[in-house]
Order: structure tokens, then sequence, then C-alpha cells
């Protein structure tokens, strides 16, 4: 695992580059990837070959962190370039996010700063 915060351009939430392995579920197929980002508010994945989606559309995904941690939520797709797509999670569960937030809190080693940026999810 490399937990390395990306600088801060114009995103609120701090990104966090992991090793893990993504599945991308839609209505009618799914997709393996690799999970090259994640933040409380979304995840970057590298586009994997025959993906199907469009900005905007909700699809399922399953991140899969090289430790062992498996988190799950519903996402819309924020961006789609030639390489990567960008997620912002919708629905997540409480166990997922709970994990999430932890991995979080364990990588930026700052509470204050993941407090802040939960309290800015319902903003």
């Amino acid at each position: 695992m490399h937990a390395l915060v990306q600088p801060e351009n114009r995103r609120q939430f701090r990104r966090i580059g992991f090793d893990g392995e993504a599945r991308l579920y839609s209505e009618k197929a799914m997709w393996s990837t690799r999970l090259v980002d994640i933040s409380l508010h979304g995840a970057l994945v590298e586009r994997p070959a025959g993906w199907e989606g469009e900005h905007g559309r909700a699809q399922r995904l399953e991140l899969r962190i090289a430790t062992g941690i498996i988190i799950s939520a519903s996402a819309r797709i924020a961006h789609a370039g030639g390489r990567f797509i960008g997620y912002r999670f919708g629905r997540i569960d409480l166990d997922s996010f709970v994990r999430l937030k932890r991995l979080i809190e364990l990588n930026l080693g700052e509470p204050d700063i993941t407090v802040q940026e939960i309290g800015a999810l319902g903003g």
C-alpha cells in the first residue's frame, strides 16, 4: 500500500493513493480494474477495456484495498476520460463508510481534518 496524499487543487476532499482492485458494476456488466485513489467523497479508478458508462450515471463500486478492506458503494460517474474514471459516492452502507472513514483517518494522520471533511459531505 502506498498512502500518499495528493496535492489539493480545487478539490475539497483529500485524496489518498492506494494499491487495490476496483470492481465496477452496471445493470448489465462487471469490470475489474485498479483503484488509483480514494477520498471520503469518491474514488478514481483506471478505465478498464470495454467499460461502458456516461457522466452522471450510477454504478456500484466494490473497492478492495490491498490490506483486505472492502468498501462497497453506489456512485455516480463524475468524469470519464481515456485513462481514468472518477466516481462520486452516493449511497454507502454504514459498515463501508466506517471502514472508509478509518482508512482516511489512519492515512491522513490528522483526525481533525477528517471531521471537517465529514462535515462538508452534508453541505
